[in-house]
């Protein structure tokens, strides 16, 4: 190993929460896209995820941002989330990955991030509805983007910059504070626009 690289530590704390993480939305995805399917076969099939009229994931499966490529979202979902798992295991394995890397797989998450905080503002301002195998999803894909983003500098997975290291390392620590932050938003948020408190505590 020349003067220049480093070793970077193995982290297999971070690397089973990626697993982890991966696997219930990989979850979530497969649950809801056997539900659509089985609505695709029986039009009066009641899916499991329809427990009211406010908690439920026909209108969301059914509407134009159910299906923003031209097929279900479900099927990004099936296959987005064999990637945590895959670097998850890989990490575990020993495996290092470039800077390169790094950056393309975040810019991932960044987008799947964005994805989801856009599928919720249509779910709560347009559909009225919160889908919950969606909100599983949500749930996995903040922290899986907040705890990646600045990690891979801060804990030396690559040769960085002291700069890059030590102002990702500053942020790095607020990790869990975003992830808090952006829970609290999703919940004030559907509070406001749908009183879901009150529908949950029925």
């Amino acid at each position: 190993m020349s003067a220049t690289e480093v070793q970077a530590p193995r982290d297999r704390g971070f690397a089973i929460f990626t697993i982890i993480l991966g696997a219930i939305g990989l979850f979530a995805a497969f649950e809801l896209a056997t539900e659509y399917m089985k609505t695709l076969q029986q039009p009066d099939y009641i899916a499991n995820c329809e427990l009211s009229v406010l908690v439920t994931c026909g209108p969301n499966m059914d509407s134009p941002q159910g299906s923003v490529f031209g097929f279900s979202n479900t099927i990004l979902g099936l296959m987005a989330f064999v990637a945590p798992i895959a670097v998850g295991v890989a990490m575990l394995a020993g495996a290092r990955f470039s800077a390169w890397f790094w950056w393309l797989y975040r810019a991932g998450l960044a987008l799947g991030t964005f994805f989801i905080f856009w599928l919720f503002s249509h779910s709560v301002f347009t559909l009225g509805t919160l889908c919950p195998w969606c909100m599983v999803v949500w749930t996995v894909m903040i922290p899986l983007f907040f705890f990646t983003a600045f990690r891979p500098e801060a804990r030396g997975y690559y040769k960085a910059s002291p700069g890059l290291t030590k102002a990702f390392a500053a942020v790095n620590s607020w990790a869990w504070v975003l992830v808090l932050v952006s829970y609290l938003v999703i919940a004030a948020v559907a509070q406001f626009q749908l009183n879901w408190f009150a529908e949950f505590s029925r």
